[in-house]
Order: structure tokens, then C-alpha cells, then sequence
């Protein structure tokens, strides 16, 4: 399959005027090293070592330039953030710059000491997967024994030291049946929100595609997720799953309620597919791309200031404007709140703009 090529930092082409944006999250990718080995992971993770990782150093000066570009939510990720030995003084130093740091470890390497630390860091909420109910469900796609257990054994650490958490969970047709059972468990632990992502076929994805659930079972399971909203306390968000923010309009326009355009303040979504519009994912080498599983190259922050990539990389902006849209996702009624996974649109197609291939839904214009 030949990918298409769009151009990158300063090169002009005819296109209407992109919406504007405002920087809302940062995923950054603070290592990409990894005790774990999941079937699904977008990098590839292995413990490495990898080469390149940024220095403490220029994690700092990333941080004062996102500072200078907005106040987004920062998401340290990996691999496995807790495998950085400078993790929480940069986390620390994020908090000092008045960013808003969030931590997405595998839960198996929080201690109750790495759990004080978290929190004197000032890290607001921390993001624990868990893609089964028990761990003969988990440890399979985790491909390491124990990783069910030790991510129990770290969440209860976090929730001891008081640092708020979530439940991520990706959805597999290995684990469609159990959502409602996650979401128990997720109550019974006492995290704050549960987010559920729908398989992108990216990295080691790609090997498993064929676990990928259909157009009817994404629109099944969204429309059983927003169900949920009236049923638990969690905080609920869909991503990777562009579909919902239709579903919650649709739903909510049909049962005669008001339609709220926001979540909550740490989820900072409003609308579906952010990746270059709201949000964008920094790679362990400085790479700045759309998200984590679109994997096109807008600028290197080791070469160009990140607000300057942000502002004007050509990538984004053809993100940013819906009007590029393909196929059905162009002549949609719910582009400017759905948008489609531009990811799988890349990945099906190789071009970012191209309709999303997981939607069953039929646009009015079409």
C-alpha cells in the first residue's frame, strides 16, 4: 500500500482557513522501554535500551515550551514511565511550570514508596490498563505472568498515597464480553473514571487485526457505554472512538436532553478524534505526531520549538480543517464532533484524511 504524503513545517498549499486550536492534552512518550510485552501496543515496547531518549535536560526545556504554548493536560506515557529514574523530577518540574501531569503506568512497578513520590510530584491522576476482569484475561494480553496481580497490587499503592486513578481499557474482540465486569471491578477498586479504547492496528496491533471487533459491535458497545452515564459515578470517556461523540448527541437529542459539549476537566475533550486538532503525542526521540498510533512525522522539537511545530506544521493543519475531510466522513452532519479515527483511516487507506473504516454509520448527505 502506497501512503500518501502531505507536507510538513512551512510548505504552502491551497486550502481553506483550518479551525483554530488550542492545546488541550500532550501524550508524551517519556521512554519507550517496557517490563511488559503487550500483543497491542503501539510502540512495540521491549524493555531496549532505545536509543535517543531525550535527556533530563531537554525534557525541562520541552516542558517551559509547552508551558509557552498553552496549559494542556501532560501525559507522561511510555513504554513505562516508572523505568525513567528522573520521572518524578520531571514530573515535579511540570507541576512548577503550572502543567497539569497525569502518569500512565502498567501499574506493576508502583511501590507505596513510587506511590508518595507520585503524589509529592504532584501528579493529579495516574492511568492503570486493565483489559480483563481477572488475570487469566489480562496476563494474556500482557504476555507476562503476574501483570494482572502486580497492576492490583499498584493501584491500591496509588489509591493509600491519595493520587486519583483510572481504568483504561483496550476492547478486542478477547475481551468485548467482559467490559461490563472491568467496569465493575473498576467501581470495586474506587478509581475515578473508566476509559475504554477501541483497538487502532498499529505496532504489535497489527499482528492481532484480526481481534479487531466489527462496525456493529463499536457501534453496540458505545451505545452500551453511554447507557452507563445514569448507572455509575465513574467518568466515562470513549477514545479512539470518534463514533461516541455522535452517539452522545444523537442519544441525548432523541431522549430530550441537553447536550453537553464537554467532559471533565482532566479528560479535556470535546469533541472526538483530537489528534492534531486538540492533542498530540511526542515521541521518546522528540518526534511530534498527530497521536501515538498515526504515525506521521510534523516536526522534531530537538530541531524546532514545540509551539512553533503546534502553530504551523502542515500536518495539523490539514487536521484542522474538517472541510478536507474524505468519503463519507466528509459529507457527515457530525464531522466537526466526530471526525473518524484518523489513524484507521491511515492505516486502511494510507491517507489521514480518508473516511474512518470503522463506521457503520450513513451520513444524511450521502
Amino acid at each position: 500500500m502506497t501512503k500518501k504524503k502531505h507536507g510538513n513545517i512551512g510548505e504552502s498549499v491551497h486550502r481553506p482557513a483550518p479551525e483554530k486550536a488550542e492545546i488541550r492534552l500532550v501524550a508524551w512518550e517519556i521512554t519507550r522501554n517496557c517490563n511488559l510485552n503487550c500483543i497491542h501496543c503501539r510502540a512495540s515496547a521491549t524493555q531496549g535500551p532505545y536509543e535517543g531518549e531525550l535527556s533530563t535536560g531537554a525534557c525541562m526545556r520541552l516542558l517551559d515550551q509547552i508551558a509557552d504554548t498553552g496549559n494542556p493536560i501532560v501525559i507522561l506515557t511510555g513504554g513505562e514511565p516508572l523505568m525513567r529514574r528522573d520521572i518524578f523530577d520531571i514530573a515535579a518540574y511540570g507541576t512548577q511550570k503550572g502543567l497539569r501531569m497525569v502518569m500512565a503506568p502498567n501499574g506493576t512497578l508502583i511501590t507505596e514508596s513510587t506511590a508518595r513520590q507520585m503524589a509529592d510530584a504532584g501528579v493529579q491522576r495516574i492511568s492503570v490498563s486493565l483489559d480483563g476482569p481477572s488475570a487469566d484475561f489480562h496476563d494474556r494480553m500482557r504476555m507476562v505472568p503476574g501483570a494482572f496481580d502486580g497492576a492490583i497490587r499498584g493501584i491500591r499503592f496509588a489509591r493509600e498515597a491519595g493520587v486519583p486513578f483510572q481504568i483504561n481499557t483496550t476492547i478486542t474482540q478477547l475481551n468485548l464480553k467482559e467490559i461490563p465486569r472491568i467496569q465493575d471491578l473498576a467501581i470495586e477498586l474506587g478509581a475515578v473514571a473508566h476509559h475504554i479504547f477501541l483497538l487502532v492496528p498499529t505496532g504489535r496491533g497489527k499482528y492481532i487485526i484480526e481481534q479487531e471487533i466489527t462496525a456493529e459491535e463499536y457501534e453496540n458497545t458505545l451505545n452500551w457505554f453511554y447507557e452507563q452515564r445514569d448507572r455509575t459515578d465513574l467518568q466515562l470517556k470513549a477514545t479512539c472512538a470518534p463514533h461516541y461523540y455522535r452517539i452522545l448527541r444523537q442519544r441525548a437529542k432523541a431522549e430530550g436532553k441537553p447536550v453537553n459539549y464537554d467532559t471533565f476537566g482532566l479528560d479535556a475533550v470535546t469533541r472526538g478524534c483530537l489528534g492534531g486538532t486538540g492533542f498530540c503525542f511526542i515521541s521518546h526521540q522528540g518526534i511530534v505526531q498527530p497521536c501515538g498510533f498515526l504515525n506521521l512525522n510534523c516536526g522534531d522539537i530537538t530541531e524546532t520549538d514545540f509551539k512553533t511545530v503546534w502553530t504551523q506544521s502542515e500536518i495539523f493543519l490539514r487536521l484542522r480543517n474538517f472541510s478536507l475531510l474524505e468519503g463519507k466522513c466528509g459529507k457527515c452532519e457530525y464531522k466537526r464532533v466526530c471526525g473518524g479515527c484518523r489513524a484507521r483511516a491511515y492505516e486502511a487507506t494510507g491517507d489521514y484524511m480518508a473516511e474512518e473504516p470503522l463506521c457503520s454509520y450513513i451520513p444524511k448527505q450521502a
